[in-house]
């Protein structure tokens, strides 16, 4: 495909911003809705919408197949089980419900460690601190170098044999760089220690393979590969899900309701009480379509390849500003780039771009641990998808150097 082809099936890129056409680098916070996952959503609504699993009419029936059919997608998008997948509303509550129910599984005991990244969004933070108030558990936190490198070696010195539980993003929402999930799964799994990792950044970058990774859970959103928003995904081997408490009760996820107590489903449907977004999870099925082809399309690619050197090499360019995220080498890097600027705050920057029609992220960016670690109160966002053009880069570093002529 051509970008021009990928453009035509996001419509919202059609828009034009104060009169100039709208340059969406803003992909990190949500991605462009595609116009098969809106349609997927519309079909079910109007066509085919009735509550899930719970009655034997027709309607009830088609409702379920598209909604179980999105499960085996899913799971053979990531080369799992069906019965690893749960459903939730984004990578946020699959942290959570991972989170409560290991909690209240046993799993973690008074003492015990959980490791978590420096560079976690604050999704993979908060959800453990609450767990660790609870139940008497140690948090560690995972150094990451000048340049944004998580340390292993830290790691390695870090595990003990206390350590239940390790937090990495696979990419970082700030950096944009890829952890070696792989090899850390090896270190830990070597302690005794489980790996949860954070995929919301990853997925639309590069192609996942839980069972390669050794991963032991697995979380990201819908919205974040341009299907629809209220939509996630946390992926747990079998055994450990099997082990898990539920983390809501109501419909559906239980086996028998009784006075006298309560026994409850297998995994996944153990998770996923009440009514579950019906039409939402059907439109996950042609965004992972889409994102097949995008990530097996060499010419798109290239494109991003492209824009990724432009961009690593115009903005270290620019005077007063320092780029966080530098890899050692560019395949260790997504094309994310977050930085600051001396003398300039980076909210002001936004609203002079956003002026000039490009759309960017400013702030904490739900990582305020590593702003304080680079000592910043905020960084500037810029992050890219396939339907941007490396005209789009240049036009957007060509807008920042002016605004930045504006504000000194």
């Amino acid at each position: 495909m051509t970008i021009e082809q990928i453009r035509s099936k996001f419509p919202q890129l059609q828009e034009t911003v104060y009169g100039k056409p709208l340059v969406y680098l803003d992909n990190a916070a949500t991605t462009m809705r595609l116009d098969a996952s809106v349609a997927k959503w519309n079909e079910v609504s109007l066509h085919t919408n009735a509550n899930l699993h719970r009655a034997v009419h027709r309607m009830a029936n088609l409702a379920t197949e598209e909604y179980e059919g999105a499960r085996k997608a899913v799971a053979d998008y990531l080369g799992a089980d069906s019965r690893e997948i749960v459903f939730t509303s984004g990578t946020t509550a699959s942290l959570n419900l991972l989170a409560f129910s290991l909690g209240e599984s046993g799993l973690l005991k008074e003492g015990d460690e959980i490791i978590i990244a420096e560079s976690e969004h604050h999704s993979d933070i908060v959800p453990w601190q609450l767990l660790a108030g609870r139940k008497g558990l140690n948090i560690k936190v995972l150094p990451v170098d000048e340049n944004g490198k998580t340390d292993l070696s830290a790691l390695k010195r870090m595990l003990s044999s206390r350590t239940r539980l390790c937090c990495v993003a696979q990419v970082s929402n700030v950096l944009g760089l890829v952890n070696p999930v792989k090899e850390i799964a090896s270190i830990c799994h070597a302690a005794g220690c489980l790996l949860c990792v954070d995929g919301a950044q990853a997925v639309a970058h590069l192609r996942v393979d839980v069972r390669e990774l050794d991963c032991d859970f697995y979380a990201f959103s819908a919205h974040k590969i341009y299907a629809t928003p209220g939509v996630g995904v946390l992926y747990g081997r079998f055994s450990l899900l099997q082990q898990l408490a539920p983390w809501q009760g109501g419909g559906e996820m239980i086996e028998t309701v009784k006075w006298g107590g309560t026994t409850f489903a297998q995994p996944p449907h153990r998770f996923e009480a009440g009514t579950q977004n019906i039409s939402g999870v059907p439109a996950l099925v042609p965004a992972l379509e889409f994102l097949k082809e995008t990530l097996a399309d060499k010419e798109l690619l290239e494109n991003q390849e492209n824009i990724k050197a432009f961009l690593l090499d115009e903005l270290q360019q620019i005077p007063g500003l320092r780029l966080y995220g530098v890899p050692e080498d560019p395949s260790e890097k997504v094309s994310l780039f977050s930085f600051s600027i001396d003398g300039v705050h980076h909210e002001d920057l936004a609203l002079i771009l956003d002026k000039m029609g490009v759309a960017v992220r400013s702030g904490q960016m739900c990582a305020e641990p590593l702003m304080d670690r680079f000592g910043v109160t905020g960084m500037l966002r810029a992050s890219f998808a396939p339907y941007n053009s490396l005209q789009e880069a240049q036009y957007f570093t060509d807008s920042l150097k002016k605004a930045i002529t504006m504000l000194k």
